[in-house]
């Protein structure tokens, strides 16, 4: 079909039209081949750039041919003045052989039969301002087509995207979560706590998020009364986890607790403020749990895991009850500066929803 189309269509639009496919063919895929370091395509673009050279040189010489009309011999050897070399005699002359079989008879006028053209009737040449602007019109609308084919058609990208908090499945709330005032929900803190400059908040600008999701879960051992929703956000260094807990302890009374357990958390306890709200930072493992499904290996115990480091900031600058806990660690064991977790925390609290303590 696209054969046949090339064929009608007249010299001075098919070749301009050309001419526009091997260029814009020929420098993408030389483009892609540089790219991606493909030298099978960079010799398929030199191809395209080839092809399109030989058409411009072609219509170079029909412009030049029509400009300067020279003597050019006919068909019984004899010189005709004033002929033109250009596109429309390149087509007449393929739709004449077009048209001529092997061994036909060639049939001659008879004398009487028609007129005949003198040697001084001019030929009737196509109208060149019509061509030219119908190829104009050709480009434009493969220029178009260009255009509007990488909004429309999908992508091949690969690079890696920032994980959306919108892939969390939506569960129906705890009745812990319909109380008044609402606590904020796990997508809530999920939303605050994957921002966009949170790995540079972290010290890693090169790196993305690799998973990020929020839960609405309740307190244990409250029997589904106090609500707890928690965040985490996964970076290949470093792993962030967002929770509130709504309960009636406050921030001055867990130090307390810690500093009356004296477990390893109060070696590294730091007490400061963060909002003009009080504020700890304390240590202690996570834990580490093998699960395996399935597999010849037995599901391993409950072990310690890597060091985290933990900021709890008071809900309200009365300290009522309640915080926000900020924990973050890495499989390495390394940890952030404690400034880092302070930057945080400045950045993330103002955007989760205003709750109360319940």
């Amino acid at each position: 079909m696209l054969g046949l189309l090339l064929r009608v269509l007249p010299f001075w639009v098919r070749e301009p039209l050309l001419i526009a496919i091997g260029s814009v063919l020929g420098l993408r895929i030389m483009y892609l081949a540089v790219h991606d370091h493909d030298w099978v395509a960079a010799g398929l673009g030199v191809v395209f750039l080839v092809f399109t050279a030989i058409r411009v040189r072609m219509v170079a010489r029909a412009l030049r041919a029509r400009r300067n009309p020279g003597p050019v011999a006919s068909a019984d050897g004899a010189a005709t003045d004033g002929a033109v070399i250009d596109g429309a005699a390149i087509d007449a002359a393929a739709k004449a052989g077009a048209q001529a079989r092997p061994g036909a008879a060639q049939a001659r006028p008879q004398a009487g039969t028609g007129p005949l053209l003198g040697p001084g009737t001019p030929e009737k040449e196509p109208n060149a301002w019509g061509q030219a602007v119908a190829a104009v019109a050709v480009v434009g609308a493969l220029a178009g087509a260009l255009w509007v084919a990488p909004h429309v058609l999908p992508s091949d990208d690969t690079t890696q995207r920032p994980a959306s908090c919108s892939d969390t499945e939506h569960e129906e709330l705890p009745k812990a979560y319909k109380k008044t005032p609402r606590p904020v929900t796990g997508d809530e803190l999920c939303e605050a706590l994957n921002r966009p400059d949170l790995a540079r908040l972290l010290g890693t600008p090169g790196q993305t998020a690799n998973s990020a999701s929020g839960t609405s879960n309740t307190a244990a051992l409250t029997d589904g009364k106090v609500a707890e929703p928690e965040a985490e956000v996964r970076f290949d260094t470093y792993t962030v986890n967002l929770s509130a807990t709504y309960n009636e302890l406050s921030t001055a009374q867990y130090v307390k607790l810690i500093k009356i357990a004296g477990d390893e958390g109060a070696k590294d306890m730091r007490t400061l403020k963060v909002l003009g709200r009080p504020a700890v930072l304390t240590s202690d493992h996570t834990m580490k749990l093998e699960i395996n499904l399935g597999g010849d290996h037995d599901s391993g115990p409950v072990e310690e895991g890597p060091l985290a480091r933990t900021l709890s900031v008071a809900l309200d600058r009365k300290d009522r009850g309640g915080s926000y806990d900020i924990t973050v660690w890495s499989t390495s064991g390394a940890l952030p500066d404690d400034r880092v977790l302070v930057g945080i925390a400045e950045k993330v609290l103002p955007t989760v929803p205003e709750r109360s303590a319940q």
